[in-house]
């Protein structure tokens, strides 16, 4: 059974740890962040981009695939299925598909509107026990189409989306989506305790999570972050192992082309990269 993502992040922010957002793109991706967060006895949270999405057919497709899975897996640690990024329309499909989670980015609008916008959906998902994730200031970098320059969230901005009820607050605070650039200047903890200060006891998410330095990630830990979404490092994982399977020409020994084959080292690439990062956020055994 699908959870809201509010409980785990509650007791994350209390327990100065973080929940990982791990990104899903297809059914290898899901059955190899489930089986890890199984094993690690984790809780986690699966993230579904608009792009995703429509790759894999569709939200209602998403949601029968998760459920399904974590039925058939046995997973008895909690699990979110949560919207990365939706836009308006994006955000209420999700909420009629049925995702347990879903995050409204209202970030590209005056705050204003953002406000209006964020506030219609604390209703709809209060009323349907689903947790809600908004963000302020947007994350820089490229996701699905969306570029932003990585930019500091404006604290009492995120005071006043903070205020309207969501679950979880996305500030940016210098993070990028994607692989950071050499000349990147790391997290802005400044911007991050300022915001933390104003918004108390509100679980604050880390967007961009691959390549952001280990003490770095503690640090942001340590001033409330609860939630950190983590997608290239998986996909990068993954293509690697994939790239070497083929340049060792295992795909034409024997019945090596078989997909399951094919794709297993990049499928054990992504539950190690998910162990190592629920270690690092400190979610092991928090389930």
């Amino acid at each position: 059974m699908l959870v809201s993502a509010k409980d785990m992040l509650t007791k994350a922010k209390k327990g100065h740890y973080a929940v990982g957002q791990f990104n899903i793109n297809n059914l290898e991706w899901t059955r190899a962040i489930l089986e890890t967060s199984e094993e690690l006895k984790s809780p986690v949270i699966l993230g579904v981009s608009e792009g995703a999405g429509k790759y894999m057919c569709g939200f209602k497709t998403v949601t029968a695939m998760v459920t399904e899975m974590v039925n058939y897996l046995n997973i008895t640690v909690p699990v979110a299925l949560h919207l990365d990024h939706g836009t308006y329309e994006g955000t209420k499909a999700c909420i009629e598909a049925g995702f347990s989670s879903v995050m409204f980015d209202g970030s590209h609008y005056p705050i204003d509107e953002n406000i209006a916008k964020t506030k219609e959906f604390v209703e709809i998902t209060k009323a349907k026990g689903i947790s809600l994730e908004a963000e302020v200031g947007s994350i820089g970098g490229e996701e699905d189409g969306v570029i932003g320059a990585g930019e500091c969230a404006d604290p009492n901005e995120c005071k006043m989306i903070a205020d309207l009820g969501v679950t979880m607050l996305a500030a940016g605070i210098g993070n990028i989506h994607g692989k950071y650039p050499a000349n990147w200047k790391g997290l802005s903890f400044e911007t991050l305790d300022a915001i933390q200060k104003l918004t108390g006891d509100m679980p604050l998410v880390l967007h961009g999570g691959t390549g952001i330095p280990d003490d770095m990630i503690k640090k942001a830990i340590s001033l409330g972050v609860s939630k950190i979404n983590v997608n290239t490092e998986c996909q990068l994982a993954f293509a690697a192992a994939t790239r070497k399977y083929i340049e060792e020409g295992k795909d034409l020994e024997g019945k090596g082309y078989d997909p399951r084959k094919l794709l297993k080292p990049g499928f054990e690439a992504i539950k190690a990269t998910v162990k190592e990062k629920m270690e690092l956020f400190g979610s092991v055994g928090k389930a």
